[in-house]
């Protein structure tokens, strides 16, 4: 499809998505947000134990000229006293004549709630690097509005909040990315974008079937004004501490297959496949997905099913664990 102009391939995308830019702009999609929690929730920081390095990458919409692309890195960093944490996200995401890349810092604090039960708050600030270059290709309406400068790059500063409940078998969580609205664009942009506040929410649970398999359902809803909400659902099986299997469903988007290895206690490895099923699937063949997750200082992969309710002090066990994820 490298033949097709790229005002044409960005209005499929948009078509066959339900997302209009003139609306509201949605933050990167994920298919194994369960890896990736720290990625939209500045809360999660505050819940592990030892130092997480997390690089993704995605390539979504294969075979369609200008489909996004994403690159991630995240670093969540757990405070002496066990109560505090600080998480660092760079994000460049592309569609199109578009790019963007996210810069935040956060910040998180937990109390108790029970013996057994965390609630962790977070904040994050930062900014967004938005560019827009139309001079990288070939547009069948050279004279509309939206192409009336050529290139531009503007930064705009986010601020954003999250809650994060855990305990030993579960996880909810809820956040907004960014409380800044759209009256930040200035003209030119505000003609191709216009910000909506957006909600995450994220939950996960953990079913003991035998001492050698868990089953870990888990759900990823997102909801913004003048944006269809994006609902996922995914469901993975644990064998042996070390392979993970398992399918997720974005309703009218996608069906995906999942996969994962604990390569050390301190190495996990997960790659993702999205089988298109929207009006989508005529132009594209899907989506690959591939997560590191990086563990400093981390020890005891092997833990048997006894002392994984040892606590020190009323702490729940990290829910970072190869048991949660």
């Amino acid at each position: 499809m490298k033949g097709m102009r790229i005002s044409t391939v960005v209005f499929i995308l948009l078509w066959a998505t339900g997302v209009s830019w003139v609306s509201a702009q949605q933050e990167p999609q994920y298919t194994q947000y369960m890896y990736n929690i720290g990625s939209f929730n500045p809360a999660y920081s505050a819940s592990v134990e030892n130092i997480e390095i997390t690089p993704l990458y995605r390539a979504q919409w294969l075979d369609i000229e200008g489909a996004p692309r994403t690159l991630r890195l995240g670093t969540n960093v757990p405070f002496a006293n066990g109560k505090n944490g600080m998480s660092v996200n760079i994000i460049y995401d592309e569609i199109g004549p578009a790019s963007q890349t996210f810069l935040d810092v956060g910040y998180a604090f937990q109390i108790n709630v029970s013996e057994t039960t965390r609630l962790s708050f977070g904040v994050e600030a930062g900014g967004s690097f938005l560019n827009l270059d139309f001079t990288k290709g070939n547009f069948q309406n050279p004279g509309e509005p939206l192409l009336g400068q050529l290139q531009t790059n503007n930064f705009y500063p986010t601020v954003g909040a999250g809650v994060f409940l855990y305990d030993e078998s579960w996880y909810l969580g809820m956040s907004v990315p960014n409380f800044l609205s759209g009256e930040l664009y200035n003209e030119e942009v505000t003609a191709l974008i216009q910000e909506q506040f957006q909600y995450n929410f994220i939950g996960g649970f953990v079913f003991d079937v035998s001492d050698n398999l868990l089953l870990k359902p888990a759900f990823l809803m997102n909801f913004s004004e003048g944006v269809p909400a994006n609902v996922n659902l995914s469901a993975n099986a644990l064998v042996n501490q070390r392979f993970t299997l398992g399918v997720s469903y974005r309703f009218d988007n996608a069906v995906s297959g999942l996969a994962g290895f604990q390569i050390s206690d301190g190495v996990f490895a997960g790659y993702s496949y999205d089988h298109v099923i929207n009006n989508l699937s005529t132009f594209a063949n899907g989506s690959h997905e591939l997560i590191f997750k990086f563990y400093l200082g981390r020890e005891g992969l092997g833990r048997n099913k006894s002392s994984r309710t040892k606590r020190s002090k009323g702490k729940p066990k990290q829910i970072d664990s190869p048991r949660f994820f």
